[in-house]
């Protein structure tokens, strides 16, 4: 019996190896809808009914197709909303009225979102192969990658940069797709799979990994300017270890800010990947900042808005309790958010209370992108559905004058919060510590600027850095 078992193990191992990496992608797939699965663990708050102060419009709809497994983020240039599905389809939408332009189909499964640059579309599949496609909708040119693309490619300067399943970045030729460079991170043997994807800015590429850590590269050679520890791996198991990053950064003039799932937000340095501030705030969807906020949508359902100078909470909006929430998306005066059962959530940037409310197929709500029109934004369905929402001005009082009495705030208690996410301490760490952040640059690159000697105390220029073109103030 002994050597039966042992022979059955043998057997099962080395079907596991002849698989290959098809058969190691989808456990790592099933592992991570079982510890941030499509179904959620505990049920979502009950939507509490409010007056609304804003009026919404549902300008269009779309039938995209069906996304499966996929997270899919649409893209929109001045006239147009391109979108995706799982069998290869590309849509052109007039941004206007959503009407069908064109739609091709590119011959394999589409498993990341929509890129575009230069009149270009980029797009990946399940087998690593980046397709290009003009704005007409004929393609260009395909280039092989070393494994499926999860993530949205990025255009930056004559290159298309394109991260994949393994944690491998490549920049590629925009014209005929050749490798220009790639850069490589080691995979853990246990990480959470994401759609995670890079962003460029500056000549800079920023991309955040599994064990909380985020780093910086330069786009146009893909060499490693600095690398930050965004969140320290905690707990006894495996699991309770994981502190992937599984969301975009995102930039706001000198800083970078970055979440990670189990783990916490940060503030980093965008010349030296120094930590200026964090906070143990767990998100698996992501966040985004506008004018001096932050806004984090946490993996419970929480979303906070923090001040991006020191981290420091203006408000916490907890009654979209475990709701699976999208990233937040700011408008103005309002912050918009999804969840899994299609709702569109519109939440005052002010104080955090509900503003407004809609309904749209039933379907979690994939991601919430900005239209040209600062009042309308274009959400996506897990089921494909596309949907183009409007906000109008106010049509009652004020936020300011409205009663808040029954909404979150910081001072006040919420019996659906989870008393881990409530009791969670709002910890800082020093940002030259050694254990929230490891610099590395190379002083030795003519490209950079080398940092001028000061004291600790003295005002940083935010319009220098290495290789890294800021904004100015």
């Amino acid at each position: 019996m002994t050597y039966l078992k042992n022979f059955r193990w043998i057997i099962l191992l080395s079907m596991l190896v002849l698989t290959g990496c098809e058969t190691m992608t989808s456990l790592r797939q099933d592992f991570a809808d079982k510890v941030f699965g499509r179904e959620p663990p505990n049920p979502p708050a009950t939507l509490q009914a409010f007056d609304p102060t804003y009026a919404l419009k549902l300008d269009w709809s779309s039938s995209i197709g069906k996304t499966e497994r996929y997270d899919y983020t649409p893209a929109l240039d001045s006239s147009a909303v391109y979108a995706n599905n799982a069998a290869g389809d590309i849509v052109k939408l007039d941004a206007s009225n959503g009407r069908q332009v064109w739609r091709i189909n590119i011959g394999e499964p589409i498993s990341g979102g929509i890129g575009l640059g230069a009149g270009v579309l980029f797009v990946g599949t399940k087998t690593g192969n980046l397709h290009a496609i003009d704005a007409a909708g004929k393609p260009l040119w395909k280039a092989k990658v070393s494994s499926e693309i999860l993530s949205v490619p990025r255009y930056f300067d004559g290159m298309a940069i394109v991260r994949t399943g393994d944690n491998h970045i490549f920049g590629l030729d925009a014209t005929d797709g050749s490798r220009k460079w790639v850069f490589e991170r080691t995979t853990p043997a246990l990480s959470l799979r994401s759609s995670v994807g890079i962003v460029v800015d500056g000549g800079a590429v920023y991309a955040g990994f599994a064990g909380g850590k985020m780093v910086a590269i330069r786009a146009d050679n893909g060499k490693l300017l600095w690398e930050a520890t965004i969140a320290q791996p905690k707990g006894v198991t495996e699991i309770e270890r994981i502190a992937d990053i599984t969301s975009l950064p995102v930039i706001d003039g000198p800083l970078v800010y970055a979440v990670a799932y189990q783990g916490r937000v940060a503030a980093v340095d965008r010349r030296s990947g120094k930590v200026v501030w964090n906070r143990d705030i767990s998100s698996y969807t992501g966040m985004n900042a506008e004018d001096g906020k932050v806004f984090v949508s946490h993996a419970l359902g929480s979303v906070y808005s923090l001040d991006s100078e020191t981290g420091k909470t203006f408000w916490r909006q907890a009654g979209l309790l475990n709701r699976r929430l999208s990233a937040p998306l700011p408008m103005g005066n309002v912050v918009a958010v999804g969840d899994l059962e299609g709702y569109v959530h519109f939440l005052t940037r002010d104080d955090g209370g509900f503003a407004a409310r809609i309904k749209l197929d039933g379907n979690a709500v994939m991601a919430l992108i900005p239209c040209a029109n600062s009042r309308q934004l274009i959400a996506e369905t897990r089921d494909g559905g596309l949907y183009a929402i409007s906000i109008a001005d106010a049509n009652a009082a004020p936020a300011a004058k409205r009663d808040t009495s029954n909404e979150s705030k910081p001072s006040e208690s919420n019996a659906s919060q989870s008393a881990a996410e409530a009791l969670k301490p709002e910890t800082k760490s020093e940002p030259n510590s050694p254990d929230t952040e490891r610099s590395i640059m190379f002083q030795k690159d003519p490209v950079f600027q080398k940092e001028p000697e000061s004291s600790p105390d003295a005002p940083l220029d935010k319009n220098t850095g290495p290789g890294i073109k800021l904004p100015s103030n």
